[in-house]
């Protein structure tokens, strides 16, 4: 089964008319976007789009065989240009399966938001399945059998892609195709960038796709130690990194702090924007977690793991610190590094990157920052992708 993406972007498309922001300025040749539409194996059209058949000849194909055309949009979709010869377009009930003389069977998929998905089967028995723009699947089974091609808002609906890894519709060779991309995304590299971390791809319009035919994609770096400063984005990158994945352990090294209402805003607002999948556990006992097998950590953040840490040994205590207290500290942080090069978990964590700018005024405090830095240099020797986040854009510093 053949798939032509007459167009990649929102309803909208990309550059959006008039727009002059960044993502926008930055769309041009392969990254300007038409809306989305799919043509598959020259028969079935898929969203029947603005400027569809000059779309199609730009790609070198004509729209002469189309034998069915569906609208998966809701009524609010973009306006419909409808070229002389094509079959009216429509809509398959949630539920109901079409069959096509070409030998495509079409199965429309119910969706949380208004619109229509598509399971197609070609004559091969290959299967793809397709969503809308901000739409997840309402209407699999679980669990599903793995399709060979999935194309859907990867960025806007991150938890569609998890919800279809957690009921099985997505697999290792599952090829995700990052679909109605719009002047929210990126800009340039770091839009592919974002999508190699959520295991998928995108490609330019007017591409011509073998579906199940493999794509190698990016793996995500099992060990991942993302830094930075205050309000940098650094703990926001690190859950990007996983917004795509199901069933993921956040791990809070904070913990609690009775009478600090700031603290327990700074804490809510971190869990109102985690996907409701995932959980919490608040300890800064990490070794025995990252000896589990399991789902994927995201530890935030080692600098409040190494406060706890300083604090069991009475590490401000100058005394303490030269009878014990040092070489108490250096065998949690050895454990806490031989933990993670052991690990067979993936694993994202965030840490303060220090020491650039004001030497701290107190012995403590010097003492402090001396060891946050020898802990995520320990930390990051064991990593496969180390990042460095400023004004909210990740630098790679390592994988």
């Amino acid at each position: 089964m053949e798939l032509t993406l007459l167009g990649t972007g929102a309803p909208d498309g990309l550059p959006r008319h008039g727009c002059p922001c960044a993502s926008c300025a930055a769309a041009v040749g392969e990254e300007a976007r038409a809306a989305t539409s799919l043509l598959i194996d020259g028969a079935l059209l898929i969203d029947l789009t603005p400027g569809a058949a000059f779309a199609a000849a730009r790609a070198g194909y004509s729209l002469v065989g189309v034998r069915q055309v569906l609208l998966s949009h809701p009524h609010a979709g973009p306006a419909v240009e409808f070229p002389a010869g094509l079959p009216a377009p429509g809509r398959v009930p949630d539920g109901r399966t079409l069959s096509l003389i070409s030998g495509h069977r079409v199965r429309a998929v119910a969706l949380d938001t208004p619109g229509t998905g598509y399971e197609v089967t070609g004559p091969d028995g290959t299967r793809l399945l397709y969503l809308p723009p901000g739409a997840a699947a309402a209407g699999l089974p679980d669990p599903a059998e793995p399709y060979a091609m999935v194309l859907l808002d990867v960025l806007g609906r991150p938890d569609a892609l998890a919800a279809l890894r957690a009921s099985g519709a997505v697999a290792a060779t599952t090829d995700v195709l990052a679909v109605h991309l719009d002047h929210t995304t990126p800009p340039g590299r770091e839009l592919h960038r974002r999508l190699a971390t959520a295991g998928a791809r995108a490609v330019p319009d007017g591409q011509t796709l073998t579906v199940g035919e493999y794509h190698a994609v990016p793996d995500l770096p099992r060990r991942t130690l993302v830094l930075g400063g205050a309000r940098s984005g650094k703990s926001l990158e690190a859950e990007r990194r996983l917004a795509a994945f199901p069933d993921v352990l956040y791990v809070a090294t904070g913990g609690t702090r009775e009478g600090d209402p700031e603290w327990a805003d700074r804490v809510a607002a971190h869990r109102d924007r985690r996907p409701g999948s995932w959980r919490t556990a608040e300890t800064c006992d990490l070794p025995p977690l990252l000896a589990e097998d399991g789902p994927p950590l995201l530890i935030d953040c080692l600098a409040l793991w190494l406060t706890d840490a300083m604090d069991s040994v009475s590490a401000w205590d100058d005394e303490k610190w030269a009878h014990g207290g040092e070489r108490a500290l250096r065998e949690r942080v050895s454990a806490l590094v031989a933990a993670v090069r052991a690990t067979t978990r993936t694993v994202v964590a965030v840490s303060n990157e220090v020491g650039s700018g004001i030497v701290p005024a107190t012995a403590s405090g010097r003492r402090f920052r001396d060891e946050l830095g020898r802990l995520n240099a320990a930390f990051a020797e064991e990593c496969e992708q180390v990042l460095l986040v400023v004004a909210g854009q990740p630098l790679p510093l390592r994988g």
